[in-house]
């Protein structure tokens, strides 16, 4: 399964910072997430997804079973 890290806000939402969760893409894995953790479905529209360290807005991107896909939220400061 694709292991998912959560940062700063979407962490919060999710409640964790890490898990392994099903999907064979990043649309199943958006499905899988907010079927789990109901509170990221307001954050992950917001959210920086990287699929193998590199950005994507694609949700029908293929997931390899050990894929490593940050979340990553808006983040204030300068």
């Amino acid at each position: 399964m694709p292991q998912v890290r959560y940062f700063a806000g979407a962490a919060e939402a999710a409640g964790l910072e890490a898990e392994s969760l099903p999907g064979a893409s990043v649309g199943e894995l958006f499905a899988a997430m907010t079927a789990r953790h109901p509170a990221l479905a307001e954050v992950l529209p917001r959210c920086s997804v990287l699929v193998g360290g590199v950005r994507t807005k694609d949700h029908a991107v293929t997931l390899a079973p050990d894929q490593q896909v940050d979340v990553l939220p808006p983040f204030a400061g300068g």
